[in-house]
């Protein structure tokens, strides 16, 4: 297993670096353990910041997309799901193998 990154010292509020990291996202998105690295805080925390910086955004005219999370077993798209969390299980194949949901600001 291999280290962890060590988090760099925040000059922003967490939610200020998670929208500059997002702003700069590629194409495919950021990931929520790419997200929580990038900015040093924990996975868990990742997905409270990001709805509200969503509201955030919403104001300012931006929006945060999120890159639906998808069954690695079957190739199920969660394209309905509103929580920003990574899915249990696949509700066609059950398999927990899934491809957890990236975010970008458009």
């Amino acid at each position: 297993m291999s280290p962890s990154p060590v988090p760099q010292p925040r000059a922003a509020t967490v939610r200020g670096a998670l929208e500059a990291e997002l702003s700069s996202a590629p194409e495919t998105g950021l990931t929520a353990k790419e997200l929580s690295a990038l900015v040093g805080i924990s996975e868990k925390d990742v997905a409270g910041h990001l709805e509200h910086l969503e509201k955030s955004l919403r104001a300012g005219g931006a929006a945060l997309e999120v890159i639906p999370s998808e069954c690695l077993a079957c190739g199920f798209v969660f394209k309905e799901r509103k929580r920003l969390t990574r899915p249990g299980s696949c509700p066609e194949c059950r398999s927990t193998r899934i491809d957890p949901p990236a975010f970008r600001i458009r």
